[in-house]
């Protein structure tokens, strides 16, 4: 079993040498799926933004078996999500759990758009992702922010990032089990469209 401290740093080196141009992981060769038809023990578990610029497996320079991901828009939590971070955890031992946000997250953005123009004829499905970003973004447009569009949209990635966070560590007794006697970690980070760079700043110290 690998520890978190050990999972996050693979990950910080891993995303260096993607920013770098220097991925030395290709995703996976016969020999080596054969090796994992078996089973696996992903070190890591990544809750991500479904976006198609943020493959983690890319971004972090990792191959098959060595993440278990999963991705929803806004990477927002509700209870599949938990209870898929809950399945890796437990039958995998895996013991750190990241939510990734990114910048220019369309959900997000979605969201701040709604709230100031609301739409009447909205899908379901997706206002149940707007349900569970706004409180992230409520509180945001009554400050200073609301004037600029970009600071709002980036403050409330990361707020949405915590948000998420905060909901696995505290929103689920297996996960605050694990945490408390087994060393899991939740940490939040966000990717940069623009540089490649993942910057750990939610639990990560």
């Amino acid at each position: 079993m690998i520890d978190a401290p050990t999972a996050l740093q693979r990950l910080r080196e891993g995303n260096c040498r993607f920013i770098a141009g220097a991925s030395r992981t290709t995703l996976g060769n016969r020999l080596h799926r054969g090796e994992l038809a078996g089973g696996q023990a992903p070190f890591a578990i990544i809750l991500g933004c479904s976006d198609s610029r943020v493959p983690a497996e890319i971004v972090f320079d990792q191959g098959l078996g060595d993440l278990f991901v999963i991705r929803v828009a806004g990477n927002i939590v509700a209870s599949s999500q938990v209870g898929s971070a809950e399945f890796a955890a437990e039958r995998f031992g895996t013991r750190l759990i990241v939510v990734l946000g990114h910048s220019r997250c369309g959900a997000v953005s979605a969201t701040v758009e709604e709230l100031r123009r609301p739409r009447e004829n909205q899908s379901p499905n997706l206002r149940s992702i707007v349900d569970r970003v706004r409180p992230s973004v409520e509180a945001l447009l009554e400050t200073e922010l609301r004037h600029d569009h970009d600071a709002l949209v980036h403050h409330a990635v990361r707020s949405n990032v915590r948000a998420s966070a905060n909901h696995l560590r505290h929103g689920s007794a297996v996960l605050e089990g694990l945490i408390e006697r087994e060393g899991l970690r939740v940490v939040g980070a966000e990717y940069s469209l623009e540089t490649g760079m993942v910057e750990f700043f939610d639990g990560a110290s």
